[in-house]
């Protein structure tokens, strides 16, 4: 990637060939549009402009803020998918965080048809056996609260963080 220094209008001539000069952009039909492009099975949301339709993009923008590491890998994704038949996999749900989203709406559902968390714990986790007894002190009861704790804040609108990285504040 090159960038380039557009404070004052400063910026290097365009060489004739170059795929980005004024001229091939402004040559091709100006549209501004939004759209969700299917590549390798995967669904990317882009903004398009001034291509033509079927026209290869050109040049991506990439805004700098807290998302940048997020959006510069569905780049990344994109420009794979671009090349090759097959996306690599969505990074950021890793196959145990998406059995973790499955349990935690699993334990929503049962808690809204006022199940109890022993009831659910059995459900969850078939293998364990659940004593009645030392059910107070089971490490499957905290794990099991904590699946119906999380899933509510996923369903009261945390789902909005569910594709942000972790990041180290």
């Amino acid at each position: 990637m090159i960038l380039h220094d557009l404070r004052d209008g400063l910026a290097p001539a365009a060489a004739a060939d170059d795929p980005l000069s004024t001229t091939t952009l402004s040559g091709s039909k100006e549209r501004i549009a939004h759209e969700s492009t299917g590549i390798g099975g995967e669904r990317f949301r882009a903004l398009r402009i001034g291509l033509a339709d079927g026209e290869p993009p050109k040049a991506a923008v990439i805004l700098l803020d807290d998302a940048t590491p997020d959006r510069l890998e569905a780049l990344a994704r994109y420009w794979r998918g671009l090349r090759s038949a097959t996306v690599p996999p969505d990074p950021r749900v890793t196959p145990q965080r998406r059995k973790r989203l499955q349990q935690m709406l699993r334990a929503v559902d049962a808690r809204l048809e006022h199940a109890t968390y022993r009831t659910i714990a059995t459900v969850l986790f078939p293998t364990h056996q659940i004593d009645q007894r030392s059910w107070a002190g089971d490490a499957l009861r905290e794990t099991t609260i904590r699946l119906a704790r999380d899933g509510m804040a996923l369903v009261q609108g945390g789902y909005r963080d569910l594709l942000k990285r972790p990041r180290k504040s």
